[in-house]
């Protein structure tokens, strides 16, 4: 197994790194569950007319977005809005909401932190490094989900596509974070589940990257290879590497 280098600041994916999370927005009970909540709020529609509509927007938005940006990301904010105006209901902010905490709920049958997330983001805390979240996710959905978690704080900063309008792997999104914290790209290490999205984008933005095969991880056969690969999820085994590379461990030997 390749030894790591140290860095100074370590970037994580969120869904398939840190959290396990299966959804379901496909089967008809879903979308009877998504009707209720728009009933709920005066729009009423029947669950195939309420699917249609969500998706048909949802493709309209992603097809004006990517004419100009390939790796543009939707907020899906704008979905939820419309399917109420489409229905005659103004809906305000703390309505679409609620409506989409509810809509996400209703999609998840699990969800969980992998065993040692938050030992792994303190432990980096301790020894003076900054942590990053860089996820291609909605906000709408993710910011709840840090927080019920108990790992929003273990963070220096939150980046999530659909707040920037572009998603991993795109140059853009990537370069909007670097610069915002004036990072150089040798002390950045990026670490995630997807050799698409999260080691070819830390290739285009010229940073390093940290490859964990999990359960998650996209099944499509894929040539891009990261700086350091781990063939199985133990983010123990991840701390364990990290840790080894500390200059201020070695010293102490």
């Amino acid at each position: 197994m390749k030894a790591m280098k140290e860095y100074d600041n370590y970037i994580f994916d969120l869904y398939g790194t840190l959290v396990d999370i299966h959804t379901d927005e496909i089967r008809p009970s879903f979308w009877k569950k998504v009707c209720d909540i728009y009933e709920f709020y005066g729009a009423v529609y029947t669950y195939r007319e309420l699917k249609d509509a969500y998706h048909s927007k949802v493709e309209e938005l992603e097809r004006d977005l990517r004419r100009s940006e390939r790796d543009a990301e939707i907020d899906l904010y704008a979905v939820f809005s419309f399917l109420y105006e489409q229905k005659g209901v103004k809906a305000d902010k703390e309505m679409i909401k609620q409506t989409a905490v509810r809509f996400r709920e209703a999609s998840i049958s699990h969800i969980r932190l992998y065993a040692g997330v938050s030992e792994l983001l303190k432990m980096l805390h301790e020894h003076d490094k900054k942590v990053f979240l860089l996820s291609n996710a909605q906000e709408l959905f993710t910011m709840k989900e840090l927080e019920d978690l108990e790992i929003r704080d273990l963070f220096d900063d939150i980046f999530i596509s659909s707040a920037c309008g572009i998603k991993k792997p795109g140059k853009k999104f990537f370069k909007a974070f670097m610069d915002k914290w004036d990072l150089d790209k040798d002390s950045c290490l990026m670490i995630g589940n997807d050799l698409f999205s999260d080691v070819k984008g830390a290739m285009n933005a010229g940073i390093d990257s940290y490859y964990i095969h999990c359960g998650l991880s996209p099944k499509r056969p894929c040539s891009i290879k990261a700086t350091y690969e781990q063939d199985h999820m133990d983010l123990k085994l991840l701390k364990r590497r990290i840790l080894s590379s500390f200059s201020s461990i070695h010293s102490e030997f």
